[in-house]
């Protein structure tokens, strides 16, 4: 088969497109033909050897990537036999392997994938759909609510926009040019706006009123995220589910709300990766239910990511553009 390998840690280049072993499935596992591969901001701070706590740096060589989809075309010793031939969309936990054309992961973390949804898009709710369904559980938008969502054009901002919307709130997006800007709007936000310009903020409070926002989400981080903030009223809500801006640069990321500044504006924040998401979600048990239901509501036409395909020997170049903010939505590979 074809897979994109990493050799050493290092800068995109290192991502090398190549012939390697066909893998076979072990007791309980299944092969997947792989038609769609997931890439996640996280896999290119693994690129370069740079992560801790639970994704640490893998060991190399390496086949990046966790989220795959397509047809399962081998079985293990034991696995349930009514898995082969079907359309599944897996996320493969700790284990990497995901950027090839053949992926080997265990039965249990299977997913059919419904009639009519197609596999970039299952491969876009494992993961960014269910997160954006995670977050929902800290804060659910109602009617009464305006809602500021950060990075509205990446794969769970755009998720964000639309259960936002669905909710009857006003949503405000805030996206990087106006290309991106377009998209948001194009997919309910009442204001889009564009945060690569000094006076967005100013544009924003205006278009927000005096009440302000009573919601930021916020998957960025860093001195547009302090904008953000600012624009929330008195008791609004902060929710933070990554730091796009500290992951790309490779810095810490600095706690975009002071404690005095929580208490003086009786704000509140909830930083919810991690240890908070699982423990409220429920473990993985709890994960694997969201993700079913995030495919059902895209099946059911109420969930539509975006997405930026690239071909799987293009991977580099997939990074590359992560990296530097050019894509929107979810980026997937195509074998």
């Amino acid at each position: 088969m074809h897979a994109v390998r990493l050799h050493a840690f290092g800068p995109a280049e290192n991502l090398t497109y190549e012939r390697t072993a066909d893998p076979e499935p072990g007791p309980g596992q299944v092969r997947v033909a792989v038609t769609a591969a997931g890439v996640h901001l996280i896999d290119t701070a693994l690129r370069k050897g740079t992560t801790k706590g639970p994704y640490g740096p893998p060991e190399l060589p390496t086949v990046p990537g966790r989220e795959v989809a397509g047809t399962v075309d081998a079985l293990g010793e034991g696995t349930d036999p009514s898995w082969l031939g079907r359309r599944v969309v897996a996320h493969l936990g700790m284990v990497p392997g995901g950027y090839a054309e053949l992926a080997v992961t265990d039965a249990g973390n299977l997913h059919e994938i419904p009639e009519g949804l197609r596999e970039d898009h299952a491969i876009a709710m494992v993961g960014t759909g269910r997160m954006a369904l995670d977050i929902l559980s800290f804060r659910e938008p109602a009617a009464d609510d305006v809602v500021v969502v950060l990075a509205a054009a990446g794969g769970v901002g755009a998720l964000l926009v639309q259960l936002a919307k669905g909710a009857g709130a006003r949503v405000l997006g805030l996206a990087g040019g106006p290309a991106k800007v377009e998209r948001v709007r194009g997919l309910g936000a009442d204001v889009a706006l564009d945060y690569t310009r000094p006076d967005w903020a100013d544009a924003a409070r205006s278009a927000l009123g005096d009440a302000g926002a009573t919601v930021v989400f916020d998957g960025v981080g860093g001195p547009a995220a302090r904008a953000a903030v600012g624009l929330l009223g008195t008791g609004g809500t902060h929710v933070a589910y990554g730091w796009a801006s500290a992951v790309t640069t490779g810095e810490t990321p600095d706690p975009v709300l002071t404690p005095a500044e929580l208490a003086a504006r009786s704000l509140t924040s909830h930083d919810v990766l991690g240890d908070p998401m699982m423990k409220r979600v429920g473990g993985p048990e709890g994960m694997r239910r969201l993700r079913a239901e995030a495919l059902r509501r895209a099946a059911a036409g109420s969930f539509t990511p975006l997405i930026t395909r690239f071909p799987l020997a293009e991977a580099a170049e997939a990074h590359r553009a992560l990296e530097s903010r050019g894509t929107v939505g979810k980026v997937v590979l195509i074998p």
